[in-house]
């Protein structure tokens, strides 16, 4: 299967390129970013291009995948979303997104991230069709978990000390959405 473009009505999501990596690393140079995420900011443009390159290699193994996010009027980079592994046999996935601090607050992700859950629960992407997808966030990251509530995902629950990053373990709420309980916007 090629990789699948997908569009809403603000936004284009299409593949990840060498040529975005000026842009990657923009993003995940900005501590704010990265500040619940289990990596250090960037420091140097190659981390940018490894995580392009890493990123590809999960829809070419068909583990994953990962959207550029671009505004649709000028194709601007703003963000990546996708699904961080999938697992066609069990019919689910773990969902990952960010965005540029300047487009916060203009439910952008969150338009991303409908996109790309509709896409999955009606088998349009090539793990198949999904009945559950899973979003795991930090607890203070109050950002995130109200962009998973406003998609559907019901919190499930907190798994303690579950992620070690950062040289601290971290809880996670889990969030969970069912291909049966998505009305899309």
């Amino acid at each position: 299967m090629s990789f699948p473009v997908l569009e809403t009505n603000r936004l284009k999501l299409d593949k990840l390129s060498k040529e975005d990596s000026n842009s990657l690393f923009e993003l995940f140079s900005d501590n704010s970013v990265v500040e619940y995420y289990d990596l250090e900011a960037f420091t140097e443009l190659s981390q940018a291009s490894n995580l392009i390159e890493f990123f590809n290699s999960r829809f070419n193994e068909n583990s994953g995948i990962r959207w550029a996010i671009r505004l649709k009027e000028t194709e601007q980079f703003i963000g990546t979303c996708g699904f961080n592994t999938w697992s066609p046999k069990m019919k689910n996935a773990v969902l990952g997104y960010d965005l540029l601090p300047k487009y916060w607050g203009m439910g952008l992700t969150t338009e991303a991230v409908h996109r790309i859950v509709k896409a999955a629960f009606l088998g349009e992407l090539s793990c198949g069709k999904l009945n559950r997808i899973q979003g795991d966030t930090v607890p203070g990251n109050l950002a995130s978990e109200s962009l998973l509530l406003k998609v559907g995902f019901k919190e499930e629950g907190v798994r303690r000390q579950s992620g070690y990053w950062k040289n601290q373990f971290h809880d996670l709420k889990c969030f969970g959405l069912i291909q049966s309980e998505y009305c899309e916007i």
